[in-house]
């Protein structure tokens, strides 16, 4: 059995996925099985991962979409034979030590950790590389035991709740007791989809490709990337006011306080729906 599960959520964007892959197979840890959960897809996903020459990734495809990761998720745990899991956004990339200092925080008696990431900006935006701060667990960012959703539960809809789905998830989890650990290296790079007007509509590729290949030739990135951002970080006042006056995709989700609202939103802005 893999000592690691990779659970990659995806929707109609196969152009990204020979890049995300391509980081989990850079892994310095090598123990894991990849599982590429579709939500649905009607595009060549599945086509593009079954061209992967590598026994450790499996393609899976939910007999129709869900509009959210959380449907992929919980049949990749369902399905997952690791007792770590790991998530990766599909237009997300790792660093190849992510698995190595993960698995190295659960070996040392925690139940759910997370690392550093970083965040991209659109090409052109006039914005710079930032850094997620410790309190922050995007997916890409997180491995637990496999027993902490099996004990709290896994990943829920939506629509139902005023919270994201994934913070939802781990405040559940540090409720149900388990410990949980914040890992200060930089192991994800991450292409928000939320500072990407219609990018499921045009679903490109170049960011990732360009990234990834950084990663490949450059073994000292993370200590070059941090240095760039600890060299422009600014004063965190007022920040929340300044995210929402840059990300209008969040308005409805203040404005608006009912269940699921932020999620539609996003989903309107990435171009997921109309």
């Amino acid at each position: 059995m893999p000592r690691v599960t990779v659970i990659m959520a995806t929707w109609n964007w196969s152009t990204v996925l020979p890049y995300s892959i391509g980081s989990v197979l850079g892994q310095t840890m090598t123990d894991f099985e990849l599982l590429v959960v579709g939500d649905g897809c009607t595009d060549d996903s599945e086509a593009v991962v079954r061209a992967v020459d590598d026994p450790r990734v499996r393609w899976i495809n939910l007999p129709q979409n869900t509009g959210h990761q959380s449907g992929p998720n919980n049949e990749g745990l369902r399905q997952a034979r690791g007792e770590f899991i790991a998530y990766l956004g599909h237009d997300d990339l790792w660093l190849p030590h992510h698995l190595e200092v993960l698995c190295a925080a659960l070996d040392r008696g925690a139940d759910l950790a997370h690392t550093l990431i970083a965040f991209v900006p659109p090409p052109g935006s006039g914005r710079t590389l930032t850094v997620g701060r410790r309190e922050w667990k995007p997916p890409s960012s997180v491995m637990h035991r496999r027993s902490a959703t099996e004990t709290a539960g896994g990943w829920r809809d939506y629509r139902g709740m005023m919270d994201t789905p994934e913070g939802e998830l781990w405040a559940r989890i540090e409720a149900a007791g388990f410990r949980v650990e914040f890992v200060p290296r930089l192991t994800v790079i991450k292409f928000p989809a939320l500072w990407r007007k219609n990018v499921y509509r045009q679903r490109p590729c170049e960011e990732q490709k360009a990234w990834l290949a950084r990663i490949r030739a450059e073994p000292d990135l993370e200590l070059v990337e941090l240095a760039k951002i600890a060299s422009g970080i600014q004063p965190r006042f007022s920040d929340r006011l300044l995210r929402l006056l840059r990300s209008p995709s969040e308005w409805p989700s203040v404005l608006w306080r009912r269940p699921g609202a932020r999620i539609r939103a996003w989903q309107r802005y990435k171009g997921v729906r109309h």
